[in-house]
């Protein structure tokens, strides 16, 4: 069976053309938000961490590397969610769950970044924050939670492996550029698990 006769059989069933409009649609408004949510919390004062870690060496701009990884991995979750609508279903649920947790966990957490930060330069990604680099979007990491999000969505052992692996090494590599404190990486890690069992729940009707 291939992608179109998958695609078909999955767009036959009511329940997942209605959770695939109506997830698509809040995430459509939830990157329309973001922009002035990113303004909101750039203004605001927040708390410098003593991050043990992070003062044991000096950051470094790895921004191409992050970049690169972080466009293979939404490569290969794009490709899998072509071929398997069950897959970009968990996955797009997952997303919205993603953004609106960290949404509450940074207006709950308000973390100024450390003193040692190099930006990191995204063009794609940066686009959906406004002209401004943004640097109060802390906890947790973006980045490497949507990374661990790809990868529990994954169903092929290979691809898990993959996005696991790149699931760490954007984790490292934040620190290294001091983009995050120790904690925003761990929580991404921590908050997935559930982020991705909600996800299942939710489209359990369509995504076995």
């Amino acid at each position: 069976m291939d992608f179109r006769q998958n695609w078909n059989g999955a767009w036959q069933d009511e329940k997942f053309r209605q959770l695939f409009i109506v997830g698509f649609a809040i995430l459509f408004g939830i990157l329309a938000f973001f922009p002035f949510f990113f303004i909101m919390i750039e203004r605001r004062h927040g708390y410098v961490i003593n991050d043990y870690l992070l003062s044991s060496f000096q950051p470094r701009n790895v921004s191409m590397l992050v970049f690169v990884i972080i466009w293979l991995t939404v490569l290969l979750a794009i490709v899998r969610c072509v071929q398997q609508p069950q897959i970009l279903i968990v996955l797009l649920w997952g997303y919205v769950i993603l953004n609106l947790l960290r949404i509450l966990t940074i207006t709950l957490v308000p973390l100024d970044p450390p003193l040692t930060l190099i930006e990191l330069k995204d063009p794609l990604s940066n686009a959906f924050y406004g002209k401004r680099f943004i640097t109060k979007d802390l906890f947790f990491s973006g980045h490497t939670s949507t990374m661990f999000l790809i990868c529990l969505c994954m169903k092929q052992k290979w691809d898990k492996v993959a996005c696991l692996f790149s699931t760490v090494t954007v984790g490292m590599l934040v620190l290294v550029q001091h983009v995050h404190y120790t904690i925003d990486v761990l929580a991404a890690i921590l908050f997935c698990g559930p982020i991705y069992w909600l996800a299942k729940k939710v489209t359990r009707d369509v995504a076995s």
